[in-house]
C-alpha cells in the first residue's frame, strides 16, 4: 500500500505568479465575457508555440487518444499528458507553483473542488468557449468560464460474470453488506482518487457514514485510483467492485471484459470533471486552443466514443448501446461542499478502513 497522507494541506501555499508571456493578450477579461472560438490566428500562434502540457487525472490510454486527435486536427502542436490520480496532481500543482514552476497549460482532474479552490487561488484563466456558451446548461458551467466540465463520469458497482450470476449480482450499496461478499470485493480510496472522494462525499451525504462503517468490515480489497476495480474485477480477483469509473468499465466489456455494471437503487455518485487553463501557462495560446476544442462538438464527441465517458454538449449523440442518463437515478454533486470537507471526508474514511 502506497503512502496515502493527506494532500490538501498545503493548497493555500499556491502562489500566484506574474502572467506568462502573451498571456494577457489573449486571456484578458473580455475572455470571461465574449464567447471566444477557434480562429486562424490563434492555431498560427499555437503551432509556433509548438506544444501543449495536460496535466491530467483521466486514465492514460484514453488521454493519449484524445491528444493524439488534437495532434491530427492541429499539425504542428505537440500534446505532452502528464497523468496521475486527481490529488497527486493537486499535489504537483501546488508545489509547482509554491516553486513558480510554470510547466503545465492545461489541467483536468475528477475532483471539482480543486478548481473552485484554484479559481480562489487565482491560478486559473477565464476562457468561455462559444459551444459552451450556446450548448451547455448553464446550471454545469462556472459563470466566466474560469473552469468547464470537459467530461462526467458515474462511479458505480460491476461484478465480474463469471464468477457472480445476475440473479444473485447486488443492485444496491445495502446490498454490499451482505456477508457473502466478504473478502470478495475492491474498492478506491479518496486520498488518491478525485472520483472517489466526490462519489464518498455523495454517499456519505445521501445514505450516512455509517454505510462506510459496515463496509469496512466486509475485509475490501483498497487500491489506488478509480481506474483500478474494473481492472481487478476483469481479471478475477474480486467478484465485486464496490467503485470504479464507469467508462473504463464501458470500454473493458466492450473489449470482452466479463463486466456487468450496476446502478444502485439509492442513486448513483455522478462526477463532474472540470477542465481550465492555467493563468501562467508556459504555451498560453495552445493552452487556449486545447481548451476550446475539448469542448467543441468534435471534441466532445470524442469523450463519448472514445472515452466512453458523458458530455453535457446539447448536440453529442450518445451511444445506443449505453443507457442513457436520463434514466440513471444519479445522487447531485456539490463541489463547493465537497471544498469545504476534504479533510474530513479523508479522516472520516481512513477511521474505518484503517488507510
Amino acid at each position: 500500500m502506497k503512502d496515502f497522507s493527506p494532500l490538501y494541506t498545503t493548497r493555500r501555499q499556491l502562489l500566484v505568479g506574474a502572467a506568462a508571456v502573451g498571456l494577457t493578450a489573449v486571456a484578458g477579461p473580455l475572455a470571461a465575457q465574449t464567447p471566444a472560438k477557434i480562429t486562424p490566428e490563434l492555431i498560427a500562434a499555437a503551432q509556433k508555440e509548438g506544444k501543449v502540457v495536460i496535466y491530467t487525472s483521466v486514465e492514460v490510454q484514453i488521454a493519449e487518444k484524445v491528444a493524439r486527435a488534437f495532434e491530427a486536427k492541429f499539425p504542428g502542436i505537440k500534446a505532452q499528458v502528464e497523468r496521475s490520480g486527481s490529488e497527486r496532481i493537486l499535489q504537483r500543482l501546488t508545489q509547482e507553483y509554491s516553486s513558480r514552476i510554470y510547466a503545465a497549460d492545461i489541467v483536468t482532474t475528477s475532483d471539482a473542488a480543486h478548481f473552485v479552490n484554484w479559481k480562489k487561488d487565482g491560478i486559473l484563466a477565464p476562457l468561455m468557449p462559444e459551444d459552451v456558451a450556446r450548448h451547455f446548461p448553464k446550471d454545469q458551467v462556472d459563470s466566466d468560464g474560469t473552469y468547464l466540465p470537459w467530461r462526467a463520469s458515474l462511479c458505480v458497482i460491476a461484478y465480474n460474470t463469471r464468477l457472480v450470476k445476475p440473479e444473485e449480482a447486488p443492485t444496491s450499496f445495502a446490498d454490499l453488506l451482505d456477508p457473502k461478499w466478504n473478502g470478495r470485493m475492491v474498492k478506491a480510496h479518496p486520498s488518491y482518487s478525485g472520483t472517489i472522494l466526490t462519489a464518498t462525499y455523495q454517499i456519505s451525504r445521501d445514505i450516512g457514514w455509517d454505510y462506510f462503517e459496515k463496509l469496512a468490515k466486509q475485509k475490501v480489497m483498497q487500491v489506488q485510483s478509480a481506474t483500478e476495480p474494473p481492472k481487478k474485477l476483469a481479471q478475477g480477483e474480486r467478484r465485486v467492485m464496490v467503485d470504479g469509473n464507469e467508462y473504463l468499465s464501458i470500454q473493458m466489456k466492450a473489449d470482452g471484459a466479463p463486466i456487468e455494471i450496476v446502478y444502485a437503487k439509492e442513486g448513483t455518485p455522478m462526477v463532474v470533471s472540470p477542465q481550465a487553463v492555467l493563468k501562467n501557462a508556459p504555451n498560453p495560446n495552445a493552452a487556449r486552443l486545447y481548451q476550446l476544442w475539448a469542448h467543441s462538438l468534435e471534441g466532445q464527441q470524442l469523450v463519448v466514443d472514445v472515452g466512453g465517458m458523458r458530455s453535457f454538449h446539447a448536440q453529442v449523440k450518445e451511444p445506443a448501446n449505453r443507457k442513457a442518463l436520463k434514466d440513471i437515478k444519479v445522487m447531485k454533486e456539490d463541489a463547493a461542499a465537497v471544498a469545504t470537507q476534504v479533510e474530513k471526508i479523508k479522516e472520516q474514511y481512513s477511521k474505518y478502513f484503517g488507510t
